[in-house]
């Protein structure tokens, strides 16, 4: 009876063990498929988005044919959104993109008819509406990452979940802060 003591607590701990790593491997689990669902939701904006820009540059292109080099800018900075496969391309991509939403916007400025056309007021109203739910979206994304990125590296976390496979993600985060402060002015 006295050598089934030991016997007990080790199978008491061994249990103890394995309820922990499953818990906390399941737990590992849910937080990267909600940062894969964050992801999701990003591309999802990023991509409605860039499905509004060619619908803008054609209600700009009517009033300003001369500012080709405006309407190119747009098209690659769309263009680099859509093939952005990681945070870190995505965030340059939205960098290029800021810059070249306030040039079109510049530009749109200049023309007080375009400014009146009900079409390029209702594309800007989708536009800034878009940016809201790309930057609602980016801190979902943001905050599921800082918690799975935080569950990966807290001891004894971090001496397993490697070896099963996680491993911490990246941010979204922008090189440039200010480019992204605030959604494109609809103001004129």
């Amino acid at each position: 009876m006295e050598f089934l003591i030991p016997i007990l607590i080790v199978v008491a701990l061994l249990l103890i063990v394995g309820i922990y790593l499953w818990a906390t491997y399941n737990s590992l689990v849910s937080l990267g498929v909600r940062v894969d669902e964050a992801w999701s939701d990003i591309t999802v904006q990023l991509k409605r988005r860039a499905d509004l820009i060619p619908n803008l540059i054609e209600s700009v292109k009517g009033y300003a044919t001369h500012e080709r080099t405006v309407f190119e800018d747009v098209t690659r900075a769309r263009a680099e959104t859509l093939s952005a496969g990681s945070p870190a391309e995505a965030s340059a991509a939205e960098n290029h993109m800021q810059a070249a939403l306030k040039s079109i916007f510049a530009v749109a400025e200049a023309y007080p008819q375009l400014q009146a056309s009900q079409n390029f007021l209702q594309l800007q109203s989708e536009l800034v509406d878009t940016e809201d739910k790309i930057q609602a979206s980016r801190r979902f994304y943001n905050g599921g990452v800082r918690e799975l990125n935080t569950k990966i590296r807290i001891f004894p976390n971090n001496l397993f979940a490697r070896s099963l496979g996680f491993t911490s993600r990246e941010f979204f985060e922008v090189t440039e802060p200010a480019a992204i402060a605030e959604p494109p002015r609809v103001q004129f």
